[in-house]
């Protein structure tokens, strides 16, 4: 415990919660894929891929995370892969997709532990809705799918805090992602408001003619109404 540079007293309430508190870590999980180019004879395994939890800030959190645990298909000798320490990642060969379960485990055993959800992918995807559901092929780095998640500490102990708030840069160097995160945040809000213009057009369209079917409404009515004071009906 020491490595990790905790305080030794935390007070009599370090145990409790800090009301009102509430810390985001944002991350990143996903996959990055490369082709061999054709089958492996010796299994028939056509990719080597990597499946990856990481920060989405420049910060280390070996500081607050304990390990992640990484639950691959059955297919695989020893499915259940544990990572004590970054880079959280399972480098692996295979030919089929499968989903993989992501179980991230804090320091502070109050927290309870994440779990996200990913579908490994090895092949290009079909275009969906006028985009392609994973990042373009890259020549040198593969083919990548991976997905934003922000983790929600509401009202952590004090201890838990202490890790949370004192993370230390990854690495001095540039750190970047594979995918443009900012750029698919802009896009998606661009999309909503380009829907809601939409419908809000659509529903003033239904109310104009909502309106002229109760104005056609109270005419039929109206004449309705002279022709039975007529004489004789």
């Amino acid at each position: 415990m020491n490595s990790l540079n905790i305080p030794t007293d935390f007070g009599p309430d370090s145990g409790g919660r800090v009301k009102g508190l509430t810390i985001i870590k944002p991350i990143v999980y996903g996959n990055i894929a490369q082709s061999f180019g054709k089958k492996r004879e010796e299994d028939g395994h056509t990719h080597q891929w990597k499946v990856y939890v990481k920060p989405y800030q420049n910060e280390d959190m070996s500081l607050y995370v304990k390990k992640v645990h990484f639950k691959l298909h059955e297919s695989y000798a020893n499915p259940n892969r544990i990572v004590t320490k970054p880079p959280y990642e399972i480098t692996e060969t295979g030919w089929g997709e499968f989903e993989v379960v992501i179980k991230i485990y804090f320091h502070d055993p109050t927290e309870r532990p994440v779990t996200c959800y990913h579908i490994l992918k090895l092949f290009q995807s079909p275009i969906v809705g006028g985009e392609l559901s994973t990042a373009p092929m890259d020549p040198k780095t593969g083919l990548v799918s991976e997905s934003y998640e922000e983790i929600v500490f509401q009202e952590p102990t004090q201890l838990m805090q202490h890790f949370l708030v004192s993370v230390q840069p990854l690495t001095n160097e540039v750190y970047t992602h594979n995918t443009n995160f900012e750029l698919k945040k802009e896009k998606s809000l661009s999309n909503i408001t380009e829907v809601r213009e939409k419908v809000k057009n659509e529903i003033n369209i239904l109310k104009d003619k909502l309106k002229v079917a109760r104005e056609t409404i109270a005419k039929f009515k109206a004449e309705l109404s002279k022709i039975q004071k007529l004489p004789g009906t």
